[in-house]
């Protein structure tokens, strides 16, 4: 399955570039775990940014985040909701619920999840 990780990105960081970066690490850390279950995770932020940044000051983050995780939506075949208030990721939610698409909110739902050992 490709998995769309929903959760915060920019709320509750007032722009702040640091916690911005931070929420991205919290969001990524749900990538290997879902990649080592045999999925393809996804965020829509390593598609939207790029995406972003090459407009040139020609679109808004709310021009190309929201839509790109729409767009990556009719692609995946689940979302995993991270905690944390986010508009976005209730969208996301809301979208995949409609589609009929499974929302899991822990990485250990989602199956082919096995507990890494400790080394």
């Amino acid at each position: 399955m490709m998995i769309l990780i929903a959760g915060p990105y920019r709320s509750g960081t007032g722009g702040d570039p640091d916690l911005i970066a931070a929420n991205l690490a919290r969001l990524e850390e749900a990538a290997w775990p879902i990649f080592q279950a045999g999925h393809v995770p996804m965020i829509g932020e390593w598609v939207a940014l790029p995406v972003l940044h090459r407009s040139a000051g020609a679109a808004t983050a709310e021009d190309v985040l929201y839509p790109t995780a729409q767009r990556l939506l009719q692609h995946c075949d689940a979302v995993l909701r991270l905690p944390g208030k986010s508009t976005g990721a209730d969208q996301d939610v809301a979208i995949a619920r409609e589609r009929g698409l499974p929302v899991y909110h822990h990485v250990e739902e989602i199956p082919g999840y096995a507990p890494q050992p400790v080394s």
